[in-house]
């Protein structure tokens, strides 16, 4: 495998880890908690990033992209986590990029989804059940595992409270 493709692996990896550290502990009513009039909820932002990461699979192997919001948040994540398992096990390939390049995923659907991992610690945050820091640099991140069973942190913020509201 290419080193591009192994970075890519590595960031849908990443991804993984962030997306559940977000979603860790979360109360249930946090799926539907919505910030804002027009801001979307941690239910639709996952489903918005499945439906991302699903358009970049197409470049893969073909098909379509997800659309449609799964019924239930768990639902959402399962396959959330499915689509990232589907593209890395398409990154292990030698199967050429349709249309795009390796640069362009990561430029384009890989970095959106990731942004919205950051809008889901966000939303934690604005909900009152904040996400605790860690040093992500010693995180057991594992391109092997892109499932929902990510490790808990390696190096937490041992100084970290959680804020008053």
């Amino acid at each position: 495998m290419d080193i591009k493709r192994q970075t890519l692996r590595h960031f849908l990896a990443t991804l993984a880890y962030r997306v559940q550290k977000a979603l860790r502990d979360a109360p249930d009513p946090f799926a539907e908690f919505r910030a804002k009039p027009g801001v979307r909820t941690p239910h639709e932002l996952l489903s918005h990033m499945t439906g991302v990461l699903s358009y970049a699979r197409t470049f893969l192997a073909g098909g379509e992209s997800f659309r449609e919001r799964m019924p239930t948040f768990r639902e959402e994540i399962i396959r959330f986590h499915e689509v990232l398992e589907s593209l890395g096990t398409l990154l292990l390939g030698d199967k050429p990029f349709n249309g795009t390049t390796p640069d362009k995923m990561l430029q384009g659907p890989f970095s959106d989804a990731m942004t919205h991992a950051g809008q889901l610690a966000l939303l934690r945050r604005l909900y009152g059940s904040p996400v605790p820091p860690e040093n992500f640099i010693m995180a057991a991140v594992n391109p092997a595992n892109l499932g929902p069973d990510q490790p808990h942190p390696v190096c937490p913020d041992k100084e970290w409270t959680v804020p008053d509201r």
